[in-house]
């Protein structure tokens, strides 16, 4: 019976470890089941269970190192050692925490001093007056980074298998939150808060366990561009440089900006609709829409409705920086001769920011609307009533 009872709670510390960690870790067959209550549940009481699960072996393991022969005592032993090569391994190895951190020293220089190459995609965020470049290979490592844009504290993430970039006021409730980077939900990463504790999506913002579970956290406005063609629109800008604690860390994501990074969770399927394909997703309140890349690299310019509102996404001559405007009653086409963007109601020219440049409209500006690139499986996951734009034949 003692011997039955040590297997049983040795087995089950080892699992609640285990399982602690592998519900909320892109492990195979982890992240495609509803097991976030689960893992929320292990998690919040991981010390509970553990103590349960030492009240079980703690007097037969005492009995059998005390009285019984040296095999069992070496066996009672080694079993218990197992446990904490697991308890370390899935407590300061595999922990998200313990595998991606924050940058220890955050440098941000102007466009004439930066080291950043011009060509890498960036994460834009203009706030009163001030503009700062987040590059993708950067806060694709970190997940998350804090800082300050015109004054106003925003937390700028990313989830390298999702390709999603988000910015968020890290505030909740209206007081200041500080959050820690705990794992993934269908592989989205997710946070935790300091006070409740409670899970908040990477990819929405919103809590999906814990107390404050179905609250939002406030996004800020962001573009994603290439960096020559932030720094055209916001010519003060400054850029986050790499911090020199994880340079071979950034290494691992070398590449990505291009789909071609060392990972099969992080690199592109450059076919159209499959998991890893790229799309440019738009949400209007209960409507979303994904657009195929490879469509939108042909073409140039889409013109869409959704929610009974017409749409207009673009992509510019640099062909990674996309955009997605309200274009009201009028048409657009892509001029591949001069290069430029054209309605066709009036013949008139816009820049790629919406602006009319020449024409009978000069002047006019066309609302832009919040858009993000993100993997094919990522978008339909967090978006299941989204529409898939197709061109007509």
């Amino acid at each position: 019976m003692r011997v039955g009872i040590f297997l049983g709670g040795i087995l089950f510390l080892i699992g609640i470890e285990i399982a602690r960690v592998y519900f909320i870790m892109p492990f195979p067959g982890s992240q495609r089941n509803e097991t976030l209550e689960v893992a929320y549940f292990i998690g919040s009481n991981i010390t509970i269970l553990r103590l349960v699960g030492l009240l079980l072996i703690a007097y037969p393991a005492y009995h059998f190192i005390k009285y019984s022969r040296l095999r069992v005592k070496a066996a009672t032993i080694m079993g218990l050692l197992f446990w904490l090569i697991v308890v370390y391994l899935f407590n300061f190895r595999l922990l998200a925490e313990k595998m991606f951190y924050q940058p220890q020293t955050k440098v941000f220089l102007s466009t004439t001093t930066s080291k950043i190459s011009t060509h890498q995609l960036v994460l834009g965020v203009a706030i009163n007056g001030e503009a700062k470049a987040y590059p993708i290979e950067l806060i694709g490592y970190h997940h998350q980074v804090r800082d300050t844009v015109g004054g106003e504290p925003v937390m700028v993430t990313y989830c390298t298998v999702c390709r999603s970039g988000r910015v968020y006021t890290p505030a909740v409730d209206g007081q200041p939150e500080d959050f820690r980077l705990v794992g993934m939900d269908h592989f989205n990463a997710m946070f935790e808060d300091s006070r409740t504790k409670s899970w908040w999506r990477q990819v929405n913002g919103e809590a999906v366990a814990g107390p404050l579970k179905g609250k939002s956290l406030k996004e800020v406005p962001t573009e994603q561009m290439r960096l020559d063609t932030w720094m055209a629109q916001h010519s003060n800008t400054l850029i986050m440089q790499p911090d020199s604690m994880f340079l071979e860390a950034y290494d691992g994501l070398k590449n990505y900006d291009e789909g071609k990074s060392k990972g099969g969770l992080t690199r592109a399927d450059s076919l159209s609709w499959k998991e890893k394909s790229w799309v440019v997703g738009v949400s209007m309140g209960l409507y979303a829409a994904a657009y195929d890349w490879n469509d939108l690299k042909s073409q140039r310019v889409i013109n869409d409705v959704l929610a009974n509102t017409p749409l207009l996404i673009v992509l510019e001559n640099d062909s990674v920086s996309f955009h997605a405007f309200q274009r009201d009653t009028l048409n657009f086409r892509y001029d591949s001769n001069k290069g430029v963007l054209t309605d066709s109601n009036t013949q008139s020219i816009w820049s790629w920011k919406g602006e009319c440049t020449d024409g009978k409209l000069l002047g006019s500006k066309l609302i832009q609307i919040q858009s993000y690139q993100e993997f094919w499986h990522s978008w339909k996951t967090f978006h299941p009533n989204t529409s898939e734009f197709h061109p007509p034949k």
